[in-house]
């Protein structure tokens, strides 16, 4: 602030405030713009908070919510600021990574360190998807369930490239139904990879 204020000393005072209304200008651009990026999300954020009942999203709700926000062309640093913040719930976490990745095709080691810097990369989600049975000598198998609890870290690295196949293509050919949760803290890892076994 300094540098500018001797700047403005040694100039001419017309040229010194054009050079101040400029500032100015850009100023009230970058706060009408922040504004607007900030109604847009917020817009998204009670979607998926309506859509959301018992902490839980269906995967139809999920992928309009990241649709949402291509439409919106929202940039790596609008999903930053208003998605990969600690106090929205993880599930709002997962739709800005999820458009990060194959939206916006952002590189994992950015990814990697936007969810560090954000404090979100070891926050989970539960993701379950039920597969139609198969056909075995003329009878249909019983219909599959899979259910992964997996950190969004993890995700970014793409260490669980099955689950997000699953968030990418959705309930379509042999998978019926997909549902993310947010995982209960009560309930813990090898208590959940049991239920794993089980299903």
């Amino acid at each position: 602030m300094k540098q500018l204020e001797w700047n403005q000393n040694t100039l001419p005072e017309d040229i010194a405030l054009s050079i101040a209304s400029s500032l100015q200008g850009w100023r009230s651009f970058y706060i009408r713009k922040h504004n607007d990026m900030a109604g847009r999300a917020t817009d998204i954020v009670k979607f998926v908070e309506e859509n959301s009942s018992f902490k839980c999203l269906e995967v139809g709700d999920f992928v309009k919510a990241v649709q949402t926000l291509c439409s919106m062309d929202f940039t790596f640093t609008d999903v930053v600021m208003f998605f990969f913040t600690s106090k929205q719930n993880v599930l709002l976490n997962l739709v800005g990574l999820h458009y990060c990745i194959f939206f916006l095709k952002i590189s994992v080691e950015n990814v990697v360190e936007a969810l560090r810097s954000c404090h979100i990369s070891e926050r989970q989600v539960c993701v379950s998807w039920w597969k139609l049975g198969r056909w075995f000598y003329g009878f249909r198998m019983r219909d599959e369930s899979h259910a992964r609890r997996v950190s969004l870290g993890d995700l970014a690295l793409a260490k669980e490239n099955e689950v997000l196949g699953v968030l990418y293509r959705g309930a379509i050919h042999e998978v019926l139904r997909v549902q993310i949760s947010i995982p209960d803290p009560a309930f813990s890892t090898w208590a959940w990879k049991g239920v794993q076994a089980q299903g």
